[in-house]
């Protein structure tokens, strides 16, 4: 049996090993590549498309239950280095 997560960007369930969790370290979002980071987290696919509607629509924060914004930077630049291999 594969666990199955939910995108908050498109809604889409999926393998968990096809998806990102992503949680709220000091201030900055950051892809937990284990899922053994503490704290809330959220899946998302790891594509630009997804990545930039969750951003756009807040579903991200909103599922991490973080007000404010988070420094997205560090996710953007994993999803480059996911993209360029």
């Amino acid at each position: 049996m594969v666990p199955v997560r939910t995108c908050v960007a498109c809604r889409e369930r999926a393998a968990r090993t096809e998806l990102l969790r992503v949680v709220v370290h000091e201030g900055r979002l950051v892809v937990d590549d284990r899922a053994v980071l503490p704290g809330r987290g959220a899946w998302v696919h790891p594509t630009v498309h997804c990545l930039d509607r969750a951003v756009a629509r807040g579903s991200l924060l909103r599922a991490l239950r973080v007000s404010g914004k988070p420094d997205v930077s560090p996710l953007e630049n994993r999803l480059k280095k996911l993209m360029d291999n």
